[in-house]
């Protein structure tokens, strides 16, 4: 027989025991409750980080396909900007292939007119020059007047042969596609590059118009207005002498020479004795005249690339300019103010070179047009000798005046050897044929004003 507290402490577990599984049957609710509360609690939290997390990638995708449609965008306009700036030497170069095919083209084009040129093209040509011939009178005088400026002394030629000129002697590698050095005293070419390859001359053409006005000895003072028919209807070029500005003949050439004044050109032709077509057969006969055998002009502003001319030819037209003192003073003038009624307008001179103290510039003309490309002619003194530049077809803004320069720093650096090299005097033998032009030494004999004498 057990002991009694054996009894009580069996009884004491089953109470315990029994209560224990009250305990555990009356919580069973709760916890499993609670469980649920947590496990819903964590399927909401694992929910919202799914939806969170999908959301972002979703962002990050749209912020990648913006970045990605910027950067392109912006890499396209990057291209299109560097395409646009393009290296200079790169775009010059594209330039000058495009100027080059186009003058071929024109030539060619030139070429084939020529050659199939027939007389009756001739007279429907002369024709369209003018609704009104000038009177034949008129025009004969104005021939005569035109040329008998310029004599030609038959003990002044053949001072250079004009096949010098053809050799291509460039050892500073002008940017100008023509270019001829001369010293002016003797007629020594003391440089040459495509000296006969004949060029558009662009405003160049201004000299001769120049030198043909003062030859037919107009008033000077005479009033001139720029009417509608002086406005180029070539180019359109930019001009601020309005329809119906008066000037006097004397200020129009001053324009045209220093500043390169279209509508002052034109007005100054158009008001020649007989008209445009005199004007324009006048220059032609006096180039013929100073043996500009290569030289030919349709109209007197330069703004037609048919207006053609060599450096050689050239060299002979500035040769032959110097001996106008207006020519010289005008186109050698650095600006002007020009009284056009309401208003006072300045004008300055085209040339660069002429607002450098370091040259001694005597004479000079500008020009340029898409065709015939930058062109400049000076007449300087180096060392006291007067010197020709003529430099024809330069691709580059100021690249005339460049070449300028260096070809004054070469005869510089050589110390003018060259110039002092004694010309070849008249019928000494030379190497060249002679039936082959020479480079025509001109006097002019001015029918001018004691006042205008040099």
């Amino acid at each position: 027989m057990r002991p009694p507290f054996f009894h009580t402490l069996f009884r004491l577990q089953g109470l315990l025991l029994v209560s224990v599984l009250f305990v555990i049957l009356g919580s069973t609710p709760v916890f499993a409750a609670a469980n649920q509360e947590i496990h819903r609690d964590a399927t909401k939290q694992q929910t919202a980080k799914k939806h969170s997390a999908k959301l972002l990638k979703e962002g990050q995708r749209h912020t990648s396909k913006r970045s990605i449609a910027t950067s392109r965008q912006t890499q396209k306009a990057i291209s299109k900007s560097v395409a646009k700036r393009k290296p200079v030497h790169v775009a010059a170069h594209e330039r000058l292939v495009q100027r080059r095919v186009i003058a071929k083209s024109h030539a060619n084009a030139r070429q084939n007119q020529r050659a199939t040129m027939t007389s009756a093209a001739q007279a429907n040509r002369s024709n369209a020059l003018g609704s009104h011939r000038p009177d034949p009178q008129i025009l004969k005088t104005a021939l005569v007047a035109g040329a008998a400026s310029s004599v030609v002394r038959a003990t002044d030629k053949l001072q250079v042969s004009a096949v010098s000129t053809a050799a291509n002697d460039d050892p500073l590698a002008l940017r100008s596609g023509s270019a001829l050095v001369v010293d002016e005293g003797t007629g020594r070419i003391l440089l040459s590059k495509n000296a006969d390859t004949a060029r558009p001359i662009a405003s160049l053409t201004k000299l001769m118009t120049a030198a043909v006005i003062l030859d037919a000895h107009q008033p000077m003072d005479q009033v001139l207005e720029i009417t509608d028919a002086d406005i180029d209807t070539l180019k359109w070029s930019a001009s601020r002498l309005r329809p119906g500005t008066r000037l006097t003949r004397e200020e129009m050439l001053k324009l045209a020479l220093m500043s390169s004044e279209n509508r002052a050109a034109h007005a100054l032709a158009r008001n020649y004795p007989g008209g445009l077509v005199a004007f324009i057969a006048a220059m032609n006969a006096k180039a013929r005249a100073l043996g500009m055998n290569s030289t030919r002009y349709v109209e007197p502003t330069g703004l037609s690339p048919q207006n053609e001319s060599t450096a050689h030819d050239l060299a002979l037209l500035v040769k032959a300019a110097y001996h106008y003192p207006m020519i010289r003073e005008f186109s050698t003038h650095p600006e002007s103010e020009v009284d056009v009624g309401p208003r006072t307008l300045q004008f300055r001179n085209t040339d660069h070179l002429v607002f450098n103290r370091g040259w001694d510039i005597l004479l000079q003309k500008t020009g340029y047009i898409n065709e015939a490309g930058h062109c400049l002619v000076l007449q300087t003194k180096f060392e006291g000798r007067r010197v020709i530049v003529v430099l024809l077809d330069a691709w580059g803004k100021y690249s005339h005046f460049g070449d300028a320069q260096r070809i004054r720093t070469w005869l510089e650096a050589r110390g003018f050897n060259s110039l002092h090299d004694p010309a070849p005097k008249l019928g000494e033998a030379t190497t060249h044929p002679a039936a082959e032009p020479g480079f025509v030494r001109t006097a002019l004999v001015e029918k001018a004003p004691a006042a205008l004498g040099e």
